[in-house]
């Protein structure tokens, strides 16, 4: 296992000591790291979803609102 040394404000390491006490610290740090990591990889997927999406929607030719609903009306019995 590697070791990790952070610095952090005195009232969060009493808040986090308080709010985990009698928990093994270095396994509910590591709870927090895995969770912290898989958000960002989610936003990270959402970012390039985002920007396909963006890049297809500059690829597709604009339909006008008249067309639009023309084709809701012939879609409809």
């Amino acid at each position: 296992m590697a070791t990790m040394n952070f610095s952090v404000p005195g009232d969060v390491k009493e808040a986090f000591d308080k709010a985990f006490a009698g928990e093994n610290k270095s396994a509910v740090l590591t709870n927090l790291m895995r969770q912290a990591i898989e958000e960002r990889r989610r936003r990270q997927r959402r970012a390039r979803a985002i920007a396909r999406l963006l890049e297809l929607r500059r690829q597709v030719r604009p339909v006008s609102d008249k067309a639009i609903r023309a084709a809701r009306r012939q879609g409809r019995p």
